[in-house]
């Protein structure tokens, strides 16, 4: 028989009751008031068994006077126990007792005598059950004194027992509310995937000034006063710094750049100023970290106007200017606009650290994805390793949504079935057309693409075989590319005549490589506004580089970028357009925020590294950089600067189909039409001469047209004769004078 748990009654609050019924009680050997202990999921509590006043069976009510830390934060609800998680506690008429006394304020801990202090909380304490390292709940006094802490008893053999008047108190500390709640919320802190060696970082950074104040003056060097995190949205800035602050042990003080911000002139900065007076009390316990979250909303770059946000970043200037060394708080700041702040918070002596925290690498998505998925029933076929490949450009915050979803599709699939709910591979395929990378839902180009494989485009094996040596290989073999001493091309152009299939070669190798992808077209990038075009191409080279690998897609690239010997105006959007493609290809340098993980730590001698886990180092070192893939089908107008090796490494031709790439075509073409059995594909594609695949398409369709207009809407099948009468009435888009112009290679 199973016991539903019920909320206490109002009457037992503050009594360490514990309501259960008369049968229950005899079975379990308990009289009236007997020490019974009863485990929960989280903790246990310990309470003293009285029948319920109905009788009933089945119920059990308990006042949490005395239970474990974590039911503080998390009491039990709506659960049902079983009779075998309550059990009799013996519990002896204790010596001694050493405790920490938890108040509600800074000023009742400062002000108030401890001589006083010790003897409320002994006469509070009088004729109560406690247990080793439980937490009694003493807000039902409505003192200032809220919560005691049992650190140990004596006699040392027992594990519970009984205070009586005779009964020593000894208090070791006295802490307030915030700092012993932040203490707990320290203790249930979840494992941060990929951000070992980031943490490890901030890690020291906080403990040198909070715990070896000493030390640091003996050198006669200042502590450091501010670190500052830079990094994408949802990369996990305000997660890390909580689960760092836990682990030195100090209370945190959080603020967010809004929650300043008042309506009256003077209101931001009496704020601002009564938010470092408040971590300056909690530091009086122990150590303390202001966390200013959202900084940029805070303290934006100063304008030459007087304007409010100019005060209140002067406030903020003067106040870290103000923090002593007996001040034992560390102020760290967040931020995803690092450009927006001004630049005198930036410098030595206010934030004295800048710690990047960028988008997460192959290893560490991998890292992720085996966190989040530790408390979801994943079916052991799921591979990580594969699932991180396909989550290129993906941070924190997208993988948490990405399990979300998949397990929701878990749910939904098996919600009529009675079968056991487990998240497989297929979920998580499915969750991926859902969820996208947060970079790339505000791009410019289009990142969305109709997949295709290599076997949906017919002929031209060539191309294909240099398509894939050019983007799968380095994916799929980077050890073997690291091994030779071999990187990545950084670009790729395909000319040829139009409708030869280039824009969708391109669809297929991005499909098959499961890289980012991003389409640009002019419409994108040109703009009335002077610089506007150049800034936009910029962007999306900043884009494409936080999700990579990724693929750069320009089509018809000779419209947005031409030739400088051909232009008309020297200082053309063109021409500037052309100078941003250069510089962006030869990648100079970075700006903070494309930082990409951490270099490699070398392992100690005699560790033998996994196979997989090198292969995954050498995927991250081959396919670091952005593949810029352009198509054209004018490639003389283009410039010689771009068809350099180092930009566009591989020019490749795709020529216009031979008869046996006609035949494929046609074939693939045909696949879903009911065509007729007399339908002759290979005299079709010995009379298409000429034709390109774009043409072979039409004919196809064409046909089909006539088969309808000639059988008033019934017809079953596509004969032989639509087809020839079909291509009777077209003539083929290229010519053989304009085949042989893309003979000679552009460069």
């Amino acid at each position: 028989m199973s016991l539903r748990l019920l909320s206490v009654d109002p009457s037992d609050r503050g009594s360490q009751r514990c309501r259960l019924g008369p049968g229950l009680m005899s079975s379990l050997g308990l009289s009236l008031g007997s020490p019974v202990q009863v485990s929960v999921p989280g903790g246990s509590c310990l309470c003293t068994a009285w029948p319920r006043p109905d009788l009933a069976e089945g119920f059990l009510q308990m006042d949490l006077k005395c239970s474990s830390p974590s039911l503080l934060s998390h009491p039990p609800t709506h659960l049902n126990l079983e009779p075998s998680q309550l059990s009799s506690a013996p519990c002896p008429k204790l010596k001694s007792v050493r405790i920490t006394a938890v108040v509600q304020s800074v000023g009742f801990r400062k002000h108030t005598p401890p001589g006083l202090v010790h003897e409320l909380v002994k006469d509070m304490l009088k004729g109560v059950y406690v247990h080793e390292k439980h937490v009694i709940n003493l807000e039902d006094f409505d003192t200032e004194i809220r919560y005691v802490v049992i650190e140990s008893i004596t006699p040392d053999s027992a594990t519970a027992g009984l205070i009586t008047s005779k009964t020593g108190v000894e208090i070791v500390d006295i802490q307030t509310d915030g700092h012993y709640r932040s203490q707990l919320k320290s203790q249930d802190a979840v494992p941060l995937g990929g951000l070992e060696q980031v943490s490890a970082s901030l890690k020291e950074m906080l403990q040198l000034p909070l715990h070896y104040p000493g030390t640091l003056s003996s050198l006669s060097v200042s502590c450091p006063r501010g670190v500052l995190l830079v990094g994408p949205p949802g990369v996990g800035k305000t997660l890390l710094v909580r689960r760092v602050v836990g682990e030195v042990g100090a209370s945190l003080v959080v603020v967010r750049g809004p929650e300043v911000v008042g309506s009256r002139p003077g209101e931001s900065e009496e704020k601002l100023r009564s938010v470092f007076e408040r971590a300056r009390c909690a530091a009086e316990e122990g150590p303390c970290v202001l966390f200013l979250d959202e900084l940029d909303s805070l303290c934006p770059r100063r304008t030459g106007s007087s304007a409010p946000e100019n005060r209140l970043v002067a406030q903020l200037l003067t106040l870290m200017d103000g923090i002593n060394q007996s001040d034992r708080f560390l102020i760290v700041g967040a931020t995803n606009r690092p450009d927006s702040l001004d630049p005198a918070l930036r410098r030595p002596g206010r934030f004295d650290r800048e710690v990047i925290i960028g988008a997460p690498t192959l290893q560490q998505r991998k890292d992720i994805l085996t966190v989040l998925c530790a408390r979801i029933p994943v079916c052991p076929s799921v591979d990580m390793t594969e699932l991180a490949q396909k989550t290129t450009g993906y941070v924190g915050a997208d993988l948490g949504a990405l399990c979300r979803e998949a397990a929701m599709h878990a749910i939904r699939e098996n919600s009529k079935g009675s079968g056991e709910q487990v998240v497989g591979l297929k979920h998580f395929q499915e969750a991926l057309k859902s969820v996208r990378p947060s970079c790339l839902r505000s791009s410019l180009g289009r990142t969305d693409l109709s997949p295709i494989s290599w076997e949906q485009i017919g002929g031209l094996e060539q191309v294909k075989l240099k398509l894939r040596q050019s983007i799968e290989w380095p994916m799929k073999y980077p050890e073997a590319f690291v091994r030779l001493g071999l990187s990545r091309p950084r670009g790729v152009l395909l000319y040829g005549p139009p409708g030869c299939a280039k824009t969708t070669l391109v669809r297929a190798a991005a499909t098959s490589s499961h890289c980012a992808f991003l389409s640009v077209s002019g419409a994108d990038l040109y703009s009335p506004f002077v610089g506007d075009s150049e800034k936009a191409l910029a962007q999306l080279f900043r884009q494409a580089r936080a999700c990579a690998p990724c693929i750069l897609f320009l089509d018809e690239i000779d419209s947005l970028i031409g030739s400088r010997s051909n232009s008309q105006t020297a200082h053309g959007v063109q021409t500037r357009l052309l100078s941003v493609l250069l510089n962006e290809m030869d990648g100079v340098g970075l700006k903070t925020l494309e930082r990409r993980g951490t270099e490699k730590i070398l392992q100690a001698e005699g560790v033998e590294d996994d196979h997989r886990q090198e292969k995954l180092d050498c995927q991250e070192v081959c396919n670091k950089e952005v593949m810029v893939i352009a198509a054209t089908n004018r490639p003389e107008s283009l410039d010689s600067a771009l068809l350099r090796p180092g930009r566009l490494d591989h020019i490749i031709y795709v020529p216009p189909p031979d008869q046996q790439a006609r035949l494929c075509i046609l074939k693939l073409c045909t696949k879903s039409m009911p065509v007729c059995a007399d339908v002759c594909h290979e005299e079709l594609a010995a009379k298409t001469e000429l034709y390109s695949g774009a043409d072979l398409q039409n004919l196809c369709k064409e046909a089909a047209l006539l088969a309808l207009q000639e059988e008033k809407m019934e017809a079953s099948d596509i004969k032989h004769t639509y087809f020839l009468r079909s291509l009777s009435k077209m003539s083929p888009s290229l010519t053989a004078q304009q085949i042989n112009t893309y003979q000679k290679p552009p460069r």
